[in-house]
């Protein structure tokens, strides 16, 4: 018997705390063949495309997640979930195979959800950044860009407020990632300025890969300018 790339996790939601079926994509079926310069995946294989299904979207009452959201709720923010997702919410559920458009359909939810619970600038970051991959999959610059936009604005945000600290998220690989996306939208003075800082910070950093990879993106900026 042939085994399914994917299977269905039982997952308990972290706003009404029901339990529900998700689609997740078995680890072994997972091919990277490679990165681009923000860091967006490419799979050998783009049927199976776990970027698909990290977002866990309650069908009962719509609060949509992923393992990136923190348990704890803000005092206020479980009034306004209630009243701005809940009370419009139709009960749809997204717990089978999804496609390019459904999965950004589950992130523009957790986005919204991310929004209302008060999660990290990074987490927002995170999501906005997957829902720009999502589109240029499909092909779509215009909100490809618009979502670009908005990511390097979160991790500038993130940067700034130190809200990355404790997280996996390096400092390097943040201003590496504002760097990369500012250039991506156009902002050259940010990218210059940011890839300047990730540079400078090349002695204490402990992503050489990355600080590699700064340096192969200022060598083409230069030689662009």
């Amino acid at each position: 018997m042939e085994i399914s790339p994917f299977y269905d996790k039982i997952v308990a939601c972290l706003y009404c705390k029901y339990n529900f079926t998700t689609t997740r994509v078995r680890s072994r079926f997972v091919r990277v063949s490679s990165h681009e310069n923000d860091f967006k995946p490419v799979y050998s294989d783009p049927e199976v495309n776990p970027i698909f299904y990290n977002v866990a979207v309650c069908p009962h009452c719509g609060f949509s997640f992923t393992d990136d959201f923190s348990p704890y709720f803000a005092p206020g923010t479980e009034e306004d979930i209630a009243e701005r997702i809940t009370s419009k919410w139709n009960g749809r559920s997204f717990g089978s195979e999804r496609d390019v458009d459904e999965a950004i359909e589950t992130y523009k939810l957790a986005y919204l959800s991310a929004m209302f619970k008060k999660e990290k600038v990074l987490t927002l970051a995170g999501l906005t950044l997957r829902i720009a991959w999502l589109y240029r999959d499909k092909g779509a610059e215009v909100e490809e860009q618009r979502f670009l936009t908005i990511a390097r604005n979160f991790y500038n945000a993130s940067y700034l407020d130190g809200d990355f600290a404790g997280t996996q998220m390096s400092e390097t690989k943040v201003l590496y990632l504002i760097a990369e996306l500012s250039w991506k939208i156009g902002d050259k003075d940010e990218a210059i300025k940011s890839f300047s800082r990730v540079l400078e910070g090349q002695r204490t950093s402990i992503e050489p890969k990355i600080i590699e990879m700064a340096k192969e993106r200022w060598q083409e900026i230069r030689a662009i300018k």
